[in-house]
């Protein structure tokens, strides 16, 4: 009979004890292990829960800052605002205040200008008094003495031979550095003299004297015009050039011999341009009064020599008396001048040509 095998037992009770126990051991490790890690993470929790806090005010803080530098901008951009329209209306009221100091000035100058022209009519209305009150001890010819020449009084016909007889009369008067003295030293030296010096030269008060005279002898229903000369011609009114003036206009004519007192004579003498003038009043003048003491030195322009000889003098004088219009009689007052022997001729022969005259007063004249 055939024996029996025995079956072997792998898993006896002391291994299942064993299992059991190394199971139990490991699930006890598991749990002291999460117990532990759950501390831990507790901790960490805690840890950035603080942090999380901390963070969280530090926000609220920033935002409550946040604000009030919001309203501090805004209150600034409000300023801000204001300050620019306050500026605007500054800057308006500087330009309203710049616009009324020069209407004030323009009518400061317009105050003094008319203050002027009223101490002319002043001065002018005591002139027609004065001749008024010595009418009647000294009554001169229709025509003559329309405004008075000297104060002091004196002989009313200091110049015979030149005759205001134009309806239009333009005199024309040499303010060139000649026009010092006769002799040719004495004006070098005058000419570096101060302007004052040049002023009371006794020749340079003959010429202004002359023309005084001769406004004084302008018919009252006349016209005249006064155009001073030396390189260029210039009326000695400039706002009136090219126009004629009222010999019955007392102010004009106080200015105009205010400013004939203010003239310096200087440069050179050019008769060219000087007739040429005659051209540019409308009407053109009939008649011509010439106070000159010579010969012209220059032409139209300043010729390339620095000196000219007494031939070359003479051609300019031809050449400008071709600027003269024609039929207008020339009257020619020549003041003495030394060296200028060609000069009478020549002013001699234009007054022959134009049906004019030709005056030289003495040295002691007026």
């Amino acid at each position: 009979m055939r024996e029996r095998r025995r079956t072997v037992e792998v898993f006896t009770l002391s291994f299942l004890d064993c299992i059991c126990c190394g199971f139990g051991a490991v699930i006890l490790f598991y749990t002291i292990v999460s117990a532990r890690a759950d501390v831990q993470g507790m901790h960490s929790t805690d840890e950035l829960s603080a942090e999380v806090n901390q963070v969280e005010e530090q926000v609220l803080t920033g935002s409550r800052n946040l604000v009030v530098l919001r309203n501090q901008l805004e209150k600034a951009e409000s300023e801000t605002a204001s300050d620019q329209v306050r500026i605007k209306s500054i800057a308006a009221t500087l330009d309203s205040r710049r616009e009324q100091l020069s209407t004030y000035d323009s009518s400061s100058v317009a105050r003094r200008e008319h203050i002027e022209k009223l101490k002319a009519d002043i001065r002018s209305l005591e002139e027609g008094k004065r001749r008024l009150e010595a009418g009647s001890l000294d009554k001169t010819p229709p025509g003559q003495q329309v405004s008075s020449f000297r104060d002091t009084g004196g002989d009313r016909r200091y110049i015979t031979g030149i005759r205001m007889r134009g309806k239009r009369i333009l005199i024309l008067l040499d303010v060139s550095a000649s026009m010092l003295h006769e002799d040719l030293v004495t004006i070098l030296r005058l000419r570096n003299s101060s302007d004052e010096q040049k002023r009371t030269a006794a020749k340079w008060r003959r010429a202004v004297d002359t023309v005084s005279w001769l406004t004084t002898q302008i018919p009252p229903n006349s016209q005249y015009q006064i155009y001073t000369f030396n390189t260029k011609a210039q009326p000695l009114l400039p706002d009136l050039a090219g126009k004629w003036i009222g010999a019955a206009d007392a102010p004009q004519l106080a200015r105009g011999l205010a400013n004939l007192h203010a003239i310096v004579p200087a440069d050179g003498t050019s008769l060219y341009n000087a007739f040429a003038a005659t051209r540019t009043l409308v009407p053109l003048p009939d008649q011509i009064v010439l106070i000159t003491d010579g010969l012209p030195t220059q032409g139209k322009t300043a010729g390339l020599r620095k000196y000219v000889d007494s031939g070359a003098r003479m051609r300019l004088f031809d050449d400008a008396v071709g600027q003269l219009p024609d039929g207008v009689p020339v009257d020619s007052i020549l003041l003495p001048m030394q060296g200028d022997l060609q000069a009478p001729h020549r002013f001699w022969n234009l007054a022959r040509l134009t049906n004019g005259a030709l005056l030289m007063p003495s040295k002691d004249w007026p």
